[in-house]
């Protein structure tokens, strides 16, 4: 037998001793009261706590970032702090519903062009502290009012014995805290054991995560498996699976519902799956961030150029929800200072290797497709795109890049016929509908008025995002994320269902953040009420990576002692 042959062999052997573990774990889990669900989410998040900096430094180095580089604060949001917060809230959720309250007892209801709305944040007084002048609501569909939408939260959780099976989660390659918190949202929303595969660029993390995870597993409600594609095909296909979740590229998906080639094609036309359970996906796209004219300051450019570089090259571009191409309002008298200050940015943010599998055959796809694209960056590893149009294929609009490549598409008019265009070319030109981006002063926003909301209201995105990134709706513990409602299998695009969650709201439609346009203190200085300075997820923060694991010790801890070193260390960045 060959090495291979074994090695194939042992992975699937390993497949079936976790389904064996699984099928009897679940009996465990349907036996643990709600209180002990909690008590248990309790301890994962001190363990995220005490291997913080493990996971962190696995995460650093697969990545390749260096020992000191301020962009491992991305890691410790993305990674630990993000996994402890979705933690501490469903926590939180569980204890609620355990005493017969509903998670959204208290919460802030509203409504917006017809919908019912769920504020989740802020959702304490330290978020409004720690994220100040940031907010996030969920907006649910059309005809749930509040009493609905209170008796329905909980999901699964409102019948704990009931379980679902086993389910699978695929886990991405790129953000940390993705492949646990799915784990998380299986458990709880579904009531599924799960069976966790490591996507193989991450098999780093396997020690990390099993430290961290081990409350879990230990009562048999989580395993943990390595292997290439031939394991995950053997996993999602077996007889003791009920449901696949994965994350990753619309292909993927197609592969694994569909399979391959001639044969792929066939099923899909005549509608025979070679999956015949549920899945549900988060597949990413190509995110606009819309840029609405209006009268800025210099350093309102600089800031807000270093800002859609941020959307574009966090975690070096490879994010789902990276922001692909900017939608530029072609009349605006400030077009060119804006392209000027977005340049500069995208060129000085800092360097780092293209660490994801496939980028630079991405890039160089990219330049072929745009022989005349800016090449930027210390290596020319970044390409900045003009000259986008709307007429005829283009390429950038229909195909997510994965990579640090940037387009801008400028459109024609000036305020309210410039957001039914941008509007109308975000639904209809773009694939995926994941997250959409928009960047508006506060007094356009104000000019604008009904106009505007009408906007917001009209893009079909699982998040939008106003003076934010949709980034912020991923880390926010009780929002959604997921694409829009209404793709299906033969047509996914961005995928289906929902993750994170942690109110455990049902019949949501999508989150809609808003943030600060300006950082404190210029923010003081002109009437937005916001105490934030410079994000500590922006490439070009200073301190991010201080930041960052004081944000992490906090999400597991927190305490207010902890909110002065955060504090200085943020104003620092």
């Amino acid at each position: 037998m060959s090495v291979d042959t074994q090695h194939r062999t042992d992975h699937l052997d390993s497949v079936e001793a976790a389904l064996a573990d699984l099928s009897a774990g679940e009996k465990a889990w349907a036996a643990l009261s709600l209180t002990d669900r909690a008590d248990l989410l309790d301890r994962v998040r001190a363990l995220t706590g005490k291997h913080g900096a493990e996971w962190v430094a696995a995460a650093s180095s697969y990545k390749r970032l260096g020992p000191h580089s301020a962009l491992a604060g991305e890691e410790w949001i993305s990674g630990p702090y993000a996994f402890a917060s979705g933690l501490g809230a469903a926590a939180q959720s569980l204890r609620d519903l355990a005493v017969g309250r509903s998670p959204v007892a208290d919460a802030t209801f509203g409504t917006a062009a017809g919908h019912t709305t769920v504020r989740v944040l802020p959702s304490s007084r330290y978020d409004s502290l720690l994220l100040s002048g940031f907010s996030a609501d969920v907006w649910l569909r059309p005809g749930v009012d509040p009493s609905q939408a209170r008796a329905a939260a909980g999901l699964a959780q409102l019948d704990p014995a009931a379980t679902g099976g086993i389910g699978v989660v695929l886990g991405a390659g790129n953000i940390t805290s993705i492949a646990p918190l799915d784990v998380i949202y299986e458990l709880l929303a579904h009531n599924r054991v799960v069976a966790l595969k490591l996507n193989p660029i991450t098999d780093s993390l396997l020690p990390v995560l099993e430290q961290v995870l081990e409350p879990l597993i230990s009562v048999g409600a989580i395993r943990i498996l390595t292997g290439g594609a031939e394991v995950g095909e053997y996993l999602v296909q077996h007889d003791a699976v009920a449901h696949v979740h994965m994350t990753g590229s619309a292909a993927t998906h197609d592969a694994i519902v569909w399979g391959t080639g001639p044969d792929a094609a066939r099923r899909k036309a005549s509608g025979e799956p070679r999956l015949t359970k549920p899945i549900t996906s988060e597949l990413g796209g190509v995110s606009p961030t819309i840029v609405v004219p209006g009268a800025w300051s210099a350093a309102d450019l600089r800031f807000q150029a270093e800002h859609i570089a941020t959307q574009r090259l966090h975690n070096g571009g490879y994010n789902c929800v990276a922001a692909q191409v900017v939608i530029l309002p072609g009349d605006w008298d400030q077009k060119q200072d804006f392209l000027d200050a977005l340049r500069d940015a995208f060129r000085s943010a800092p360097a780092r290797v293209p660490y994801y599998p496939g980028s630079d055959d991405r890039v160089a796809a990219a330049h072929d497709a745009y022989p005349d694209a800016e090449r930027l960056g210390s290596d020319g590893e970044r390409l900045l795109i003009t000259g986008l149009s709307l007429d005829g294929d283009e390429k950038l609009l229909g195909t997510e890049c994965f990579s640090p490549v940037l387009g801008v598409l400028e459109l024609p008019g000036n305020g309210a016929e410039f957001l039914t265009a941008a509007t109308d070319a975000a639904n209809n030109r773009f694939v995926g509908t994941l997250g959409i981006n928009v960047i508006a002063h506060p007094d356009s926003i104000a000019d604008l008025g009904d106009d505007f909301e009408k906007m917001i209201a009209d893009l079909r995105s699982g998040t939008v995002a106003v003076n934010a990134w949709t980034g912020i709706g991923f880390l926010t513990a009780a929002a959604t994320w997921g694409a829009f409602p209404g793709h299906t299998i033969d047509d996914i695009q961005s995928g289906t269902g929902v993750v994170h969650n942690a109110f455990l709201l049902a019949d949501a439609e999508r989150t809609v953040v808003r943030g600060p346009f300006r950082p404190a203190p210029r923010s003081i200085l002109h009437r937005e009420w916001s105490l934030s300075p410079k994000p500590p997820w922006f490439v070009t923060n200073r301190t991010a990576a201080t930041t960052g694991r004081l944000l992490a010790e906090f999400a597991v801890d927190p305490r207010p002692m902890r909110l002065p070193a955060i504090f200085a260390s943020a104003l620092r960045g």
